[in-house]
């Protein structure tokens, strides 16, 4: 357990460092800022690399919302859900401490300018309101946790899901970004969130609420519906014989 829990606290790590880092220190670099393309394209790598490296130990959750949705999907035992969440935490909150000792080597770094922090509202990138946000975010995360249970089956093809998943999050991202700066997760939110305070503190609940509800509904959709029994056939595309 402690290997797992290592791993998931790197893995989370690793997201939120190369994930908001982009965003703090890269997207906006003078004229060759990565912009919203190059932000979404980096958390998707930071997942995909992260699955590659820390997955054949912990699976790959690095995300709270993940980890309860697998639960619900009957892929993760309950016991180990709690320890999962804390490691996942405490990892963002790591990256978060190394990314604001970084960003704040420069000249007139300003916490203000939100540190990648998630919002709604007034602190929302593009000004969308509290409805819009949830809606996004449970949406979001309901769609990421069914990739993720269906490019791990055990009847997917061996090797491809760190790619799925990762594309998926940067797919995520490219939607989302203007509507609430993208969660999806609820430790990813939290670190930043913890060094920003005030407003984003404040709004952090919903970063929680709407991906773990969305994680479960994924979980419990994939399960009841989408996954298929031990007995029934595979489908492979082609036509059967009458």
């Amino acid at each position: 357990m402690f290997r797992k829990c290592f791993a998931e606290f790197l893995g989370t790590f690793w997201l939120v460092l190369g994930g908001c880092g982009s965003a703090v220190l890269a997207a906006k670099f003078a004229d060759v800022g990565i912009g919203l393309a190059g932000v979404s394209l980096a958390f998707g790598l930071t997942v995909l690399t992260g699955a590659y490296a820390f997955g054949p130990v912990s699976g790959g959750h690095f995300n709270p919302a993940v980890t309860v949705g697998l639960w619900a999907g009957g892929r993760f035992p309950a016991r180990n859900i709690v320890p999962y969440v804390v490691v996942q935490v405490c990892g963002a909150i790591a990256a978060a401490a190394v990314l604001y000792a970084i960003a704040s080597g420069k000249p007139g770094f300003d916490l203000a300018g939100g540190f990648a922090s998630n919002g709604y509202g007034e602190h929302s990138p593009g000004g969308y309101s509290l409805g819009a946000a949830l809606v996004t975010e449970l949406v979001m995360t309901f769609m990421f946790v069914l990739i993720i249970l269906g490019a791990t089956h055990t009847r997917a093809p061996v090797g491809f899901a760190g790619l799925a998943i990762g594309l998926a999050l940067t797919l995520i991202h490219l939607v989302s970004i203007p509507v609430t700066n993208t969660s999806v997760n609820p430790a990813r939110s939290t670190g930043q969130a913890l060094f920003v305070g005030g407003w984003a503190l404040a709004q952090l609940w919903l970063f929680w609420l709407a991906p773990l509800v969305g994680g479960v509904l994924a979980g419990a959709v994939y399960r009841a519906v989408l996954e298929r029994d031990e007995g029934e056939p595979a489908v492979t595309g082609r036509p059967t014989r009458q």
